[in-house]
């Protein structure tokens, strides 16, 4: 049954007990009627062939259907204006961040990444130009190429090649990573079942426009529900579920530095992963197979057939998988193995300072504060928490859960980020293994707090962002609303 689910009214108990142990955080009713939003549903599908689009809860919902050409085709007619805006987005961030102009991510992506794409990704790439240019959108191959590798080009590739070529001035990533995550099951959750969510942590351009739902029916492999970017063919913040019952989602490895020219582009592995992957072992092998390091992360894995829950961290250097039918694994941009610290990145995980290490105690006392309550109602809750282990008290920033960059008034150690870098959790998602088995999960658009961002108050506050606003627009908070695959446009109340 499709239904909005109501925006959240509940306030989180965030102080302390004596000895640092947190309290239970209190559940308050959940009528089923939601309340009005700022985001208007539309009451038109547009179709391509067996794909067609729709707005709810304001996400764009898009269904793909077909072969891998299919696909794209459909992808990239039905979005093709989302496309090329969200191309200029990131135009402006990678030549900016990197001192570098456009053609050379085009060669990169031209040069280094399209030999070693899959020729079923290859065919779903070129389709997606070809359904562009029936829009009259004159984006090539090379452009949507670049566009998928994104973050690995910008935050990996070129911090890499700066340092073997010594370059002056050389670019630098954020160092903090993206998102804030967990998993649990067992004893941990209400239901002894799997629950899973996921905040999407990146820059507000590139987040107000995050807000894909792709139903995905390939014909090879898995039938994919995953949130998305417009002309992107992987989740890229990595959180869906396929028909197989694999839950799926990830947080990056902060400070990370490795890449090997030679591997795969890891948005075709994680792609590959999550329509291919029937069980954790599948997933793990997929994604190591042809490790480019690019985009390293913390992948958490749930199994609904088995119960089962995973951590895979992958480096470049080092792997590591812990599982388990009874716990929790947690992600907000620290790396788990001690080797991977060592060898793979500048991470101090002893600094409570740092945004990954606040949130990462604050992700044990929640989860451990409400052990055997765990379920969607309070997933939806952490995502939206507030809570500065560090400051010991609540105000939204980059240590909180629900991290807001736009308040913080500071970089943090570890974090190249400027203060009032407009930054942080821009939607989030949650899943348990009853929604898993209908292949659904909940999202919500906007800072999972619920708060709105005003990109002109903030511009008019804040002029050295000023760079910006050509991409800078409001990032206005949803609500909670549950997606499933197969959907069609939502009919007007008679």
């Amino acid at each position: 049954m499709r239904i909005l689910r109501s925006i959240l009214a509940i306030l989180l108990l965030l102080t302390q007990l004596a000895g640092g142990a947190p309290r239970q955080i209190a559940r308050a009713a959940r009528p089923e009627a939601a309340p009005a939003s700022r985001t208007q549903d539309s009451f038109v599908e547009t179709t391509q062939d067996k794909g067609y689009r729709f707005e709810r809860g304001g996400w764009n919902y898009v269904h793909l259907e077909g072969t891998p050409h299919d696909i794209g085709y459909q992808h990239g007619y039905l979005l093709a204006a989302e496309i090329a805006d969200f191309f200029g987005v990131i135009r402006l961030e990678l030549t900016r961040d990197s001192g570098r102009d456009w053609e050379f991510f085009r060669r990169a992506a031209r040069q280094m990444l399209w030999p070693k794409i899959d020729p079923e990704y290859q065919a779903e790439l070129q389709g997606i130009v070809d359904g562009l240019d029936a829009k009259k959108t004159k984006l090539d191959l090379d452009d949507i190429v670049a566009l998928n590798a994104f973050a690995e080009l910008g935050d990996y590739y070129v911090p890499w090649l700066d340092s073997q070529t010594r370059t002056a001035n050389a670019a630098l990533s954020s160092g903090e990573g993206h998102c804030s995550a967990f998993v649990a099951t067992g004893s941990w959750t209400k239901d002894h079942q799997i629950v899973m969510a996921h905040s999407n942590w990146t820059t507000y351009s590139e987040g107000s426009r995050w807000r894909i739902i792709f139903d995905m029916v390939p014909q090879g492999g898995y039938h994919i529900l995953m949130d998305g970017l417009p002309g992107v063919i992987v989740s890229d913040d990595d959180f869906g579920v396929n028909s197989a019952g694999l839950m799926i989602t990830e947080t990056t490895i902060a400070n990370f530095h490795g890449w090997d020219p030679n591997g795969k582009p890891e948005f075709i592995r994680a792609r590959k992963a999550m329509q291919y992957a029937g069980s954790i072992d599948d997933y793990v092998k997929i994604m190591i197979d042809g490790n480019n390091g690019g985009y390293a992360n913390d992948w958490l894995l749930g199994d609904r057939k088995t119960g089962e829950i995973a951590r895979f961290e992958l480096g470049l250097k080092h792997t590591k998988l812990s599982r388990t039918k009874d716990g929790y694994f947690a992600g907000a941009n620290f790396p788990s193995d001690p080797d991977v610290t060592k060898d793979e990145t500048t991470f101090d995980p002893s600094n409570s300072a740092s945004g990954p290490n606040a949130r990462r105690i604050r992700w044990d006392q929640l989860l451990n504060g409400n052990k055997g309550k765990i379920d969607t109602a309070f997933a939806e809750v952490f995502l939206s928490d507030h809570y500065d282990t560090y400051a010991k008290k609540s105000g939204a920033n980059r240590r909180t859960l629900c991290g807001h960059g736009d308040t913080t008034a500071e970089t943090l150690p570890g974090s190249s980020a400027p203060p009032y870098d407009p930054y942080g959790a821009v939607q989030g998602k949650v899943i348990d293994s009853r929604l898993a088995e209908a292949m659904g999960f909940i999202a919500r658009i906007g800072h999972p707090c619920g708060i709105n961002f005003d990109a002109a108050k903030f511009l008019d506050a804040h002029p050295e962002f000023s760079w910006q606003s050509p991409v800078l627009r409001d990032m206005n908070a949803g609500p909670w609303t549950e997606f499933h695959p197969g959907e069609h446009v939502p009919q007007p109340a008679q």
